[in-house]
């Protein structure tokens, strides 16, 4: 009599689809593992490359922005040489006009000093004394002269008329005049003040 073990011959089947779900379970595993990587991957590389476009877009900008920079530093720099030189000028006219010499202040108040229909013809300085001759179509104009001479601080007062005399014809009379004058020079520090009958100081100013 002949036997068969039916359980035995099925026990080889069950190892090998035992065997073959393991290696179905290890591939599909293998591939979300892949698939997860690729996209992880992708998903980092987009990353990086919305960065490098970001990155890209700040340069640009900072570019644009240093350029705006250096069109102000430049501007400013000019503005600020400009600023300088009328510095530089305003300081020299106001040096000019604190140390303004005598002469300058005389020939200033002197031609600030002539009336209408009066004229120089001559003026001398000797010293600190200052000889002026002109002529004048009438005796109003020339002490109209005189008395502006006297106003201010610059000639010691009173001021004297050396001379005067009419020539000419009738109709074109004219008056010739010479008047005399003092500069009134501000004592140095220490010295006494010095008056009119005091001595004067020999050369021209």
């Amino acid at each position: 009599m002949i036997r068969i073990n039916l359980l035995g011959a099925e026990k080889p089947r069950a190892r090998k689809a035992i065997a073959f779900d393991i290696g179905q379970r290890l591939t599909l595993a293998a591939s979300v593992i892949l698939v997860a990587a690729a996209l992880a991957i992708g998903g980092w590389y987009w990353s990086l490359s919305g960065e490098s476009a970001q990155l890209d877009t700040d340069l640009a900008a900072a570019q644009q922005e240093a350029t705006r920079l250096r069109s102000l530093l430049a501007e400013v720099q000019q503005f600020e040489q400009q600023r300088a030189m009328v510095q530089e000028r305003v300081a020299l006219i106001e040096e000019l006009r604190s140390g303004q010499s005598v002469p300058v202040q005389l020939l200033d108040h002197i031609s600030r000093s002539l009336p209408d229909m009066l004229w120089l013809t001559a003026m001398q300085q000797e010293g600190d004394e200052v000889t002026i001759q002109g002529q004048s179509t009438t005796l109003i104009a020339l002490s109209d002269f005189v008395g502006n001479l006297g106003t201010g601080e610059l000639l010691v007062k009173p001021i004297e008329i050396v001379n005067s005399q009419v020539t000419g014809d009738a109709g074109t009379e004219l008056v010739e005049f010479t008047v005399r004058a003092t500069i009134n020079r501000p004592p140095a520090p220490g010295a006494p003040a010095r008056g009119r009958g005091a001595g004067r100081q020999g050369g021209a100013s």
